[in-house]
């Protein structure tokens, strides 16, 4: 019963990974449609598809804020409701400025998620199984991607306004995350950081931990006291785990991930492929980046986040590589490059793309935790955005064999810090972790 409860007030909390990863795929669908109906200019078309990236670096950079000041559970109900009328919004703008300030809206809302779910849950989660909860989130960015696409592709055959319908339908998913939320607890943690509650603290602490409840809110209330500096996130004590969080996000998207997603039929093309091919090859590295992130969950509290992050590294390098060889050799016709880049997309998946929320929410103590994820999800977003926009100069200026080399390079440079550096933090309580990561 209590790892039921658990369970299921953690898949609650994750559906804002699933909110998360479909507004962020579901534009793809419409932005023709879109550009088509305000006859918009390359600049303004490109801001349109670019506003919710730049709302997602915003809602990062805000997202403690909230999350401390009003709670884990509140700071939820906000998110669930910027999704909600981001959708409405974007389905029902008559005015190009109305569409942009409600997509901002909606990636406001995913970069407050970003930094507050994965709080939320490894707060609440036991620490024998809390890689694979707070992984949920990670799945379920993954499945909303997934479901985007598909939803795009049978909504897309409703004629020319369907678009608006592309983007509505998020609305439905908004609504029952809202509803959802009012069954979750407050974070036990949370409570007792802020003396709002204590009895709360308790009852939930008990549901989650058993007969062990009180010797774990002895555990925190003794973490609080040895760490708390009032809630100073850059501070002597905390340089560890701040220089952690930062090169983990930077090594994220160092590895071109970002890149290769959303570029993945220029990819293609590039090695020689036709536009359909392209578009089927990319519906393969979807399903195989959900595939390896089910996958990666049900190993990260087996095997430890370290492991995975070592097996990762050395997959990463090897693909790369085998890409960068043959865009130097000339051998990209056939399927080698989609081979090669189906064989990256899995080791990603299996390592960085299942660990980076777990570990970033588990290596800060329990006063700036919030702060600690926004400063990991804020970095995470803003490389996001850098590589994002320098691929394409990349690519034209360099090639695919010197930019996918340079890659291949940064994730050797990820196989030392991971080997020297991470620490492995599962199988551990949230106070355990900070300890020896202080230390």
């Amino acid at each position: 019963m209590r790892s039921q409860s658990i369970l299921a007030w953690s898949f609650v909390v994750a559906l804002g990974g699933f909110l998360f990863g479909f507004d962020t795929a579901v534009i793809s669908g419409a932005e023709k449609a879109v550009q088509l109906f305000w006859s918009l200019n390359e600049f303004q078309h490109g801001l349109t598809m670019a506003i919710a990236l730049f709302g997602t670096v915003l809602g990062a950079a805000l997202g403690a804020f909230p999350s401390d000041r009003f709670g884990r559970k509140n700071t939820l109900f906000f998110v669930a409701s910027l999704y909600f009328f981001s959708a409405l919004g974007t389905a029902l703008a008559q005015d190009w400025t109305i569409f942009i300030v409600f997509r901002l809206l909606g990636g406001i809302g995913v970069g407050v998620s970003s930094v507050t779910a994965p709080i939320y849950i490894s707060e609440i989660s036991p620490a024998e199984s809390r890689g694979k909860l707070v992984g949920l989130f990670q799945f379920n960015v993954v499945f909303g991607i997934l479901i985007a696409y598909l939803s795009n592709y049978f909504i897309g055959q409703f004629g020319e306004e369907s678009w608006r319908w592309m983007l509505g339908v998020q609305a439905f998913p908004a609504l029952l995350f809202f509803i959802l939320i009012f069954f979750v607890p407050e974070s036990p943690r949370w409570l007792l950081l802020h003396g709002n509650n204590r009895q709360e603290a308790m009852r939930v602490m008990q549901q989650i931990s058993g007969d062990h409840y009180l010797r774990d809110i002895n555990d925190m209330l003794a973490a609080q006291k040895r760490t708390l500096q009032g809630g100073r996130l850059f501070t002597k004590g905390n340089r560890v785990p701040v220089m952690l969080a930062i090169l983990f996000a930077v090594f994220n998207q160092v590895s071109g991930i970002n890149a290769i997603i959303y570029y993945a039929p220029r990819v293609f093309e590039m090695a020689g492929l036709g536009a359909q091919s392209s578009l089927l090859s990319s519906v393969g590295i979807g399903l195989v980046n959900f595939a390896f992130t089910l996958i990666a969950i049900n190993f990260i509290d087996k095997v430890g986040r370290r492991k995975l992050m070592l097996i990762g590294s050395f997959g990463l390098i090897a693909s790369l590589s085998l890409v960068s060889y043959s865009f130097f050799a000339g051998r990209t016709e056939g399927v080698a490059v989609t081979i090669y880049l189906m064989f990256y997309i899995a080791f990603f998946a299996f390592s960085q793309g299942a660990v980076i929320w777990v570990f970033i929410s588990e290596i800060f103590p329990n006063d700036v935790r919030a702060k600690g994820q926004t400063l990991g999800s804020l970095t995470h977003w803003v490389m996001a955005a850098v590589i994002t926009f320098c691929f394409p100069a990349l690519t034209e200026m360099l090639g695919g064999g010197y930019t996918f080399l340079i890659f291949a390079g940064f994730m050797l440079l990820q196989l030392l810090f991971v080997w020297k550096m991470m620490p492995e933090t599962g199988g551990r309580s949230l106070e355990e972790v900070g300890r020896s990561v202080a230390d």
